[in-house]
């Protein structure tokens, strides 16, 4: 992540960020699965709308990537809301538009 961020710096939108994250993990053979629709479902029911994460690397870790100057709180609800919905326990909210660098948090529920 932090090379995407060398190389790149700040102010491009995320699919950016993704696209050349997506190259890095391949290069450093981090498995991963990108931009793969997760189901949601509402009291026993299956929702029309789905998640799509941006990464899910090592099949235990969600990756959220955006690209503002500051993550807010509902950066980290969304997230942990992703991570209910996916089951997972893990995630990493990157953020590429923070300067001087890229900001990371990790999140566990």
């Amino acid at each position: 992540m932090f090379e995407v961020y060398r190389a790149m710096g700040a102010g491009f939108l995320e699919a950016v960020y993704q696209e050349c994250l997506a190259l890095e993990f391949s290069a450093r053979d981090v498995p991963f699965r990108a931009l793969e629709p997760l189901e949601l479902e509402y009291k026993g029911h299956t929702l029309r709308q789905r998640y799509t994460p941006d990464f899910v690397c090592f099949d235990t870790i969600l990756v959220e990537l955006k690209a503002v100057r500051a993550l807010a709180p509902e950066h980290r609800a969304q997230t942990i809301n992703y991570l209910r919905a996916s089951g997972l326990k893990v995630g990493l909210l990157v953020n590429f538009g923070a300067v001087p660098g890229a900001q990371i948090e990790r999140l566990v529920l």
